[in-house]
């Protein structure tokens, strides 16, 4: 009887969800009968048939209707069309795969205390750090992390120059 009882005690102490209380093994050292252990067994993992979900029925999902995930909002300028910003950083960022270009972006500080990668459209540039630029919602498909663009002509980036042939 003494090695069943210091068995069941093994298994309480390595269960994850519930700790045995004291009370449980003052109660399993002395001496109890198989059908004592089944009843303390089953009053302490009681807990475990609670946290299990059950299927719902057909009839149940009929009645409420289809489950839809709440969407994640992607909004990286929390609702603005358009924020100011101070470059940080001047980059160059690699496109994924089946696209080869050199893409380039700039690290902003924006009015609103965040730091975004914003693209720069257009050939050539004149941005520095320090400087500062006007950014818009608006990601570059093949740059991971990408999600705004510079606008060209607004604060300290200009307009693009026209190619002289």
């Amino acid at each position: 009887m003494n090695i069943l009882q210091n068995a069941f005690k093994s298994i309480l102490l390595r269960s994850p969800i519930m700790r045995p209380t004291d009370n449980l093994i003052e109660r399993m050292n002395k001496s109890l009968t198989n059908s004592d252990i089944g009843t303390i067994l089953r009053s302490q993992f009681s807990a475990l048939n609670l946290q299990e979900r059950t299927m719902a029925s057909l009839n149940n999902m009929h009645k409420t209707g289809p489950h839809w995930k709440p969407r994640i909002k992607k909004r990286p300028l929390d609702g603005h069309p358009l924020m100011k910003g101070v470059v940080l950083k001047t980059l160059i960022k690699k496109p994924k795969k089946p696209n080869s270009a050199n893409r380039k972006c700039v690290l902003v500080r924006l009015s609103n205390g965040k730091e975004m990668v914003a693209y720069i459209p257009g050939i050539g540039h004149n941005l520095q750090e320090h400087n500062i630029v006007l950014c818009r919602v608006g990601r570059v498909q093949d740059c991971p992390g990408v999600k705004l663009k510079c606008v060209r002509g607004k604060f300290d980036l200009g307009h693009v120059i026209k190619q002289v042939k």
